[in-house]
């Protein structure tokens, strides 16, 4: 009988035990995903490339080639390198686009907005009634559907006989309409005309 006894205690426990066990996993908070160590990984890459943003009303807002794009997992903006970039004109502007170069570039997930990153080169060339241009400065951002660029940068300009100087700056590339924030310099040659 102590046999039969010493069964029932042990079948009883283990009954307890496993009770215990199934009411703690159920009371137990749930465990935080493992969070991954290391970078973020590539949603996709592309290599040689060639990425054309378009406004809302169908018309392009910019074309942007360069060797290597990346899309990380949640997040669906855009990480370039040594972008080279086209921003065309206003519907209907007699003005050639302004093309350019960057260290590196960054593209919002709704293509909205650009940010060319390191030193960057903007170029227009001559047209109707406006000499060529060129545009040196670091770290631009770009509304191409707004046409605008903006910059805290120290940004040097020269165009035509022209050549302007000075630190953060804000444009209107439809308008050729420019702010220069602080430490302007300007020199304004007569043209040769």
């Amino acid at each position: 009988m102590t046999t039969r006894r010493l069964v029932i205690i042990i079948a009883v426990l283990a009954l307890a035990a496993g009770g215990v066990q199934l009411l703690l996993w159920w009371l137990a908070p749930k465990h935080a995903l493992r969070q991954q160590a290391g970078p973020p990984r590539s949603g996709y890459t592309l290599q040689q490339f060639t990425l054309y943003g378009y406004n809302p009303d169908g018309r392009l807002a910019y074309r942007i080639q360069a060797p290597r794009l990346e899309r990380r997992e949640g997040d669906a903006s855009l990480y370039l390198n040594s972008p080279t970039f086209m921003l065309p004109p206003r519907n209907g502007s007699a003005a050639p686009p302004w093309t350019g170069q960057s260290a590196f570039g960054w593209v919002s997930a709704n293509g909205e907005i650009l940010k060319l990153q390191g030193p960057v080169q903007m170029q227009r060339p001559a047209y109707a009634g406006a000499a060529a241009a060129r545009l040196d400065t670091r770290d631009l951002t770009a509304w191409p559907s707004r046409h605008r660029v903006a910059t805290d940068a120290h940004v040097s300009i020269r165009e035509g006989t022209a050549t302007m100087s000075g630190t953060g700056m804000r444009a209107r590339l439809d308008t050729r309409h420019l702010e220069l924030l602080h430490d302007f310099h300007g020199i304004f040659l007569p043209s040769k005309h």
